[in-house]
């Protein structure tokens, strides 16, 4: 496979051409001719005007076709009405990326939007790779590459920024020079006609430069591949993120901004924890963590500990923390001895650590060693108030010496100005994240050891189904919703909503339909009395506000009474309501019960969404709801429980014996299953789901359904695709059974071994390189994929242990025109020349057949006689490299 990322022209360019470059004082092409040179470009540079023959000392072109050399970049700075003209020149010309930095295209109405159309049309008949347009432009400071408008440039630094705003990339670097803050690279996106969040992300996590990566998100257009780029990314890097939006009115704007939708912040929020990525939510954040990322301060876990010389400043800490969910360490035994030893007796003998106000730098000193010691912190927070004994200066710099040889994060807030001015200086020089105020400081600690906790999410690859012995009946369920869709009907009535839990295993409180009242007293003493009934319409759904609900009725005189009741209620309070009749069902009695709610809704954005909360005739008020993105494994479900308030109540307390979780986990994991496998689900909500000791039943039901396109792949309705557990094959060979399944991020160790065992020749041949070792991020890119744009199949056998071992991995990946995918395969050394390696490409090529690709590329040495005559018996129709005869490409037809 060739490593270079097919955005390099664009971030490494060697050749660049500014059209519309001015010298007129102010314009675009004046300021981005300037931050060319003051940047100091590497490369070769050219201005494009015909008005001009030189421009600032640069060669000066009438046409970007003029130019007597190919063109990696054109940055184009002219008015809006010539960009279609001079995009299709830059094609003739070869150019290979273009940056579009005015704005007046889909923000400035139908003619507007006609030529960003024109453009992006003559961009792809190039395939030619557009950034913007209205952006502010790309900087990689260390390639002396400023191809934007900028004022003041970037310095050379670690950070990837990616922004869909160029006012605040501009805000963000006139910030970041003077507190010594550098960039690897900043890409400004405006509104994403072709090159989106995704593709930058895939660059920069390939990307030695850069360590960690900012996200400024006002709206996302492909969900798919934004997910699946912000997971590759979190896998290797930090990635922190702000989104804007998150309120009706905010949402409106951005949408108004950057034509992007906006989906439900909470959902947002929920795909960024399975991401493992960092929310932030202002820019003092944003800056923060910038520092102490730019610091190296790397957390270990979320539990904290608080020193300080001022109980209220400690108090304010530790209710900040409350108010992020961050568990204050509660120190060891040993710690408390040791702290005892020299504290005064009335210090705070817990966390937060008041060493009281008299506290010297000896005090802090000594106090710091101990708690850094204690196994249960993973951070601390040392404050200090200025006081007669406190030198802030003196104390600083014992802080500064004790966090050379420590091992866990300390970060500082030295509260007040004048006094504590030099110690803060201190700090900032040392690289120790300082505040004024306990609040932010608390918030970087959560922020930055959120990277960590969301890194369990992250690696989680459930399948769509679960490997349960008592499978679900998806073709039941199917059978259910095509019926009612074939009678143009979107809401299942109860009973067809219980038959789709039914079908999925879900216990269910068993129910029909009474059409007459003598019909619902026949019907109630056959299911046994109590009974509950409630009204059955599909344009109801809070039953309970028309009156259409009773409960607990003992008698069939009752239900007669109870029948004509609600009939007469629901006629008078929604007279244009369809009525199908009235539902019976057991009356659920579960003394130790918990009423919760789980659904599901389709998200405008990311797909299916799973709900969690307490339920019940309040539901609506509690607002007590948390969300995570299906596919669910038992570790996702038990984080989606532990999200909700209603948590708490679950366990024992008071008289209430503790739930049978497993009978809630399992509901949730059958309710990803129902909108993982069953794509016509638009909603789904039971409540109440009762669950006690004993178990769980849905008492409630109400699922909405919709039809799909017909083209529509298996998991097209997905922001994650989940683990493909149905490409799980056993091949036959002379030497066993081999196992050939999708690689999954557990098979780190077996990567790392199987590439170790690989003969120097045989390394040569895959990587173009003899590393010993694979390095943690190209492991991390092997083994956890989308399973998407990108498939990987090892095959693997047992050993003598019964150990699995892997003898072979093959992998394409789908390139960036959608339609093609490259190949790569390596078999063990003692498995060559065996046939497996044609075997698992029969594997490969099959899936991307089936994935709709139109052919399958390689690219292999020209030296490779033995690959070269593989692939040309697989079909493959191989060409010679026109710039580097060391080269071969190959190509497959996969359809027709």
């Amino acid at each position: 496979m060739n490593e270079q990322h097919y955005l390099t022209p664009l971030f490494e360019p060697r050749s660049v051409a500014i059209i519309g470059a001015t010298e007129r004082e102010g314009s675009l092409g004046s300021v981005v001719v300037r931050n060319m040179l003051e940047a100091g470009f590497k490369g070769k540079l050219f201005a494009v005007n015909p008005k001009y023959e030189q421009v600032l000392g640069v060669p000066c072109y009438r046409s970007v076709e003029d130019i007597p050399h190919r063109l990696d970049l054109a940055i184009i700075t002219t008015k809006a009405d010539r960009v279609p003209a001079i995009v299709d020149a830059c094609g003739r010309a070869g150019t290979k990326a273009v940056v579009i930095i005015p704005a007046g295209f889909s923000d400035a109405g139908p003619r507007g939007r006609m030529l960003e159309k024109n453009t992006y049309e003559n961009a792809r008949r190039h395939r030619i790779r557009l950034l913007g347009p209205s952006c502010l432009g790309v900087l990689r400071p260390e390639l002396g590459l400023n191809a934007s408008f900028a004022h003041g440039g970037a310095s050379k630094g670690s950070i990837g920024l990616i922004s869909q705003s160029g006012a605040l990339c501009s805000a963000i670097l006139d910030w970041a020079k003077p507190n010594n803050v550098g960039f690897s690279s900043v890409v400004s996106l405006g509104t994403s006609v072709d090159i989106d969040f995704g593709e930058v992300l895939e660059y920069m996590v390939s990307d030695s430069r850069t360590e960690s990566i900012f996200l400024y998100v006002e709206g996302i257009k492909d969900a798919r591949r934004f997910v699946s780029a912000l997971r590759a990314a979190a896998r290797v890097k930090p990635v922190l993120l702000i989104k804007v939006g998150r309120h009706p009115v905010g949402s409106h704007a951005a949408h108004m901004h950057s034509g992007a939708m906006v989906g439900e912040d909470a959902v947002f929020d929920a795909a960024l924890r399975r991401a493992g990525v960092i929310r932030l939510y202002n820019l003092g954040q944003l800056f923060a963590a910038a520092n102490a990322l730019f610091s190296h301060f790397r957390p270990r876990g979320n539990h904290l500990a608080i020193i300080t010389n001022g109980g209220g400043p400690g108090v304010m800490a530790a209710d900040r923390a409350a108010d992020l969910r961050i568990p204050l360490a509660k120190l060891s035994d040993a710690t408390v001895t040791k702290l005892n030893e020299f504290l005064p007796v009335n210090w705070s003998h817990g966390n937060p650590i008041d060493i009281i106000g008299d506290a010297d730098p000896e005090r802090y000193r000594k106090t710091l060693e101990v708690v850094l010691a204690d196994e249960n912190v993973e951070g601390v927070l040392t404050m200090l108030c200025p006081q007669a004994m406190s030198s802030s200066t003196e104390v600083a710099q014992q802080i500064i010496e004790i966090e050379r040889g420590a091992d866990k994060p300390l970060f500082t807030c030295w509260m007040g100005e004048e006094q504590v001015r030099e110690g803060r200086q201190l700090f900032e020089k040392a690289g120790i994240p300082t505040f004024r105020t306990p609040e932010p400081a608390v918030e970087l600690f959560g922020h930055i050891s959120a990277y960590y906790r969301n890194q369990k999410l992250l690696v989680q690859t459930p399948s769509s189904l679960s490997s349960d012995l008592n499978p679900p009946s998806v073709e039941s369920a199917r059978l259910v919703i095509e019926t009612a869709l074939s009678e143009r009907r979107k809401n299942l009535n109860e009973m067809e909503s219980k038959a789709l839990l039914a079908a999925f295993r879900i216990p269910i409180a068993q129910t029909v339909v009474a059409r007459s009242a003598t019909e619902a007293m026949v019907l109630a003493e056959e299911l046994g009395l109590p009974v509950a009934m409630k009204i059955d319409s599909p344009s109801i759904t809070h039953k309970a506000d028309t009156g259409g609900v009773r409960l607990n009725l003992n008698g069939l005189a009752a239900v007669r009474s109870a029948y004509q009741e609600i009939l007469e209620d629901v006629k008078r309070k929604r007279p244009d309501a369809v009525i199908n009749g009235v539902a019976i069902e057991p009356m659920i009695v579960k003394p130790y019960g918990r009423e919760l709610m789980v659904g599901a809704f389709r998200d405008p954005i990311f797909g299916p969404v799973i709900t969690f909360g307490e339920g019940g005739a309040h539901v609506e008020i509690q607002a007590d709801r948390a969300v995570a993105l299906p596919p669910l494994n038992n570790y996702l479900v038990q984080d989606l429980i532990k999200s909700t308030r209603i948590a708490t109540l679950l366990g024992e307390y008071r008289n209430m014996p503790p739930i049978n979780m497993e009978s809630l986990e399992f509901v949730l994991l059958r309710i990803s299953e129902m909108v993982c496998e069953l794509p016509w689900i638009r909603e789904i909500d039971i409540n109440p789901l009762i669950v006690d000791e004993k178990g769980a039943v849905a008492v409630d039901a109400r699922i909405i359904v919709d039809n799909i396109a017909p083209t529509a792949d298996r998991y097209d309705h997905m922001a994650i695709h989940p683990y493909p557990s149905h490409l799980i094959t056993k091949l036959s060979m002379p030497e066993g059974e081999i196992t050939v399944r999708p690689i999954k991020p557990e098979d780190a160790e077996l990567e790392i071994e199987f590439v170790r065992k690989l003969s120097p020749e045989t390394k040569y041949l895959r990587f173009m390189n003899t590393m010993r070792e694979l390095p943690p991020a190209m492991v991390a890119r092997l083994t956890q994929i989308d399973y998407d744009r990108e498939m990987a199949f090892v095959a693997t056998m047992p050993d003598e242990k019964g150990d699995e071992v892997e003898i072979g991995v093959c992998r394409y990946a789908v390139n960036p025109d959608g339609e093609t995918c490259e190949f790569a395969i390596v078999v063990a050394e003692d498995w060559q020349h065996r046939g497996l390696a044609r075997r698992l490409m029969g594997v490969l090529i099959e899936t991307a057949r089936n994935r709709g690709l139109n052919a399958m590329t390689g690219i292999f040495l020209s030296n490779n006689d033995r690959m070269l005559k593989f692939v040309s018996s697989l079909g493959f129709v191989l060409t010679s490299d026109p710039e580097d005869n060391t080269i071969k490409h190959g190509v497959l037809p996969l359809q027709g």
